[in-house]
C-alpha cells in the first residue's frame, strides 16, 4: 500500500504507539478527538500489541501483572509485565507510591472506557486508520491478519520507523492494508513535524 491510498476520511483514527509520538502528531493535526487505548503507553514491541489487540484486551493492566519501576516526573512508571507495555502518565505522585498504586481502580475504569469506545468502532466504523511507529515487515504482517479478523469494514495502517535516512522514505512491503514509511531517527520528537504534516495533510475524519 503506498502513501497516495491513505488519503481521505476516516471514521476513526488510532494510534498504536510504540511511544506518546503518533498521538502527539494526530491530536497536532486534529485527528485525535478522543483518547486511544495505547496512546500514552509505551509499547515497544509490535508483537506484543498484537497479542493484546488478538486478545482483544484480556488480561491488559491487571493487578498481578504491574510491577512499579519508579519515577516518570510527576507519575509512577509501571509496567504491565504480562504484555510487555509501560505506564508513564497514569499513576499521579498524589495518589500513588512506590509501594502501592492507590488509583488502580480509577486508572482502570479510564482504560475500560476506551477499551470499549475502540471494540465498539472495531464494528461499526466503516473507515478506520491505525498509526503506528516501529516495527518490522514480520510484525506488521501479523498486525494486518489480526485487525482484519477484528475491524469489520475496512481499514489502512501507516507504519513509521525511524531510520538514518533524508526526508520519506516509501517501503514496497507486499501488505495490502499496511503503507510502510520511514522517518529521518536523528531528532524523531520535534525534528520532524514537516513530514508529519506532509504525510498527515489529506487524511480527513469524518464529523
Amino acid at each position: 500500500m503506498d502513501l497516495s491510498q491513505l488519503k481521505g476520511k476516516y471514521d476513526a483514527i488510532f494510534s498504536l504507539g510504540d511511544l506518546c509520538l503518533a498521538s502527539i502528531q494526530l491530536k497536532k493535526h486534529n485527528l485525535r478527538p478522543y483518547s486511544g487505548v495505547l496512546d500514552w503507553m509505551a509499547s515497544l514491541e509490535l508483537s506484543k500489541v498484537n497479542l493484546l489487540l488478538e486478545n482483544r484486551f484480556v488480561g491488559f493492566m491487571n493487578y498481578e501483572n504491574l510491577r512499579i519501576i519508579g519515577y516518570a516526573d510527576d507519575c509512577i512508571c509501571v509496567s504491565d509485565d504480562g504484555y510487555n507495555m509501560v505506564s508513564n502518565h497514569d499513576f499521579s505522585k498524589e495518589k500513588n507510591t512506590l509501594q502501592y498504586l492507590g488509583s488502580y481502580d480509577e486508572v482502570m475504569e479510564k482504560y475500560e472506557r476506551r477499551i470499549q469506545r475502540f471494540l465498539k468502532k472495531m464494528k461499526t466504523a466503516r473507515r478506520i486508520l491505525f498509526v503506528r511507529t516501529e516495527g518490522t515487515l514480520e510484525e506488521a504482517a501479523a498486525l494486518q491478519d489480526v485487525l482484519a479478523k477484528l475491524v469489520k469494514h475496512d481499514f489502512s495502517v501507516l507504519l513509521i520507523n525511524h531510520a538514518p535516512v533524508t526526508g520519506i522514505v516509501e517501503k514496497s512491503w507486499p501488505l495490502e492494508k499496511v503503507c510502510s514509511i520511514e522517518f529521518p531517527n536523528t531528532e524523531k520528537w520535534e525534528g520532524n513535524n514537516e513530514l508529519w504534516e506532509e504525510v498527515l495533510s489529506g487524511i480527513r475524519l469524518t464529523k
